[in-house]
């Protein structure tokens, strides 16, 4: 079930939508982070037109500022500040959502939406981090690297995909932040942050 909220507020010229996403929140009763306290602190850190999708840490916002980076350490700073713990925070704009969906080297329109899934990355990933993976003894589970991102293909989605738990071994993703989500969500946060 969808559930989204909207502030009302409205963005002022030369802004720009982001989507924030949060990695580890609500899941297990760990790290509660209510939507609607999300909203508060998006706000607190002077960003418009902000809103939240689902309870897994999705949130669009327009702002001012230029780094996407900078954006994510103030968020991350702010979160740990409002709750009292630290929460890994990407955050990718809305171009650069768009160029994900539509670089997707796998038939999305033809897959149920937990068959797929995007891992964004906060830097590129090198070929190096893959280097020991053979992907072939995983199909027809499979990957493909884009642009700060992983596209996954699993076929009996993410919480049984042997492949997904191998590309998240620290081997891979040590030193980056990463978060993963399905390519429902993936198509709404673009939706949302649509210029």
């Amino acid at each position: 079930m969808t559930k989204r909220a909207s502030t009302g507020t409205s963005a002022g010229t030369g802004t720009k939508k982001y989507a924030a996403l949060l990695r580890g929140i609500n899941v297990g009763g760990n790290k509660k982070v209510p939507m609607a306290e999300l909203r508060t602190v998006l706000e607190g850190l002077g960003h418009a037109d902000v809103q939240t999708y689902l309870q897994s840490g999705n949130a669009v916002f327009s702002s001012a500022e230029t780094d996407p980076a900078a954006l994510a350490r103030a968020l991350e700073a702010a979160i740990e500040d409002h709750f009292g713990f630290r929460v890994p925070c990407l955050v990718v704009d809305g171009a650069h959502l768009a160029a994900v969906a539509e670089a997707c080297p796998f038939p999305a329109a033809e897959l149920e939406g937990r068959q797929l899934h995007a891992t964004f990355f906060s830097e590129q990933p090198g070929p190096e981090r893959f280097a020991a993976l053979d992907g072939p003894s995983y199909l027809p589970e499979e990957y493909r690297l884009g642009d700060r991102v992983l596209y996954l293909y699993a076929p009996d989605g993410l919480g049984r995909s042997k492949l997904g738990e191998a590309l998240a071994k620290p081997a891979v993703v040590k030193g980056l932040d990463v978060t993963t989500r399905n390519w429902n969500t993936v198509v709404k946060l673009v939706e949302l942050t649509r210029p």
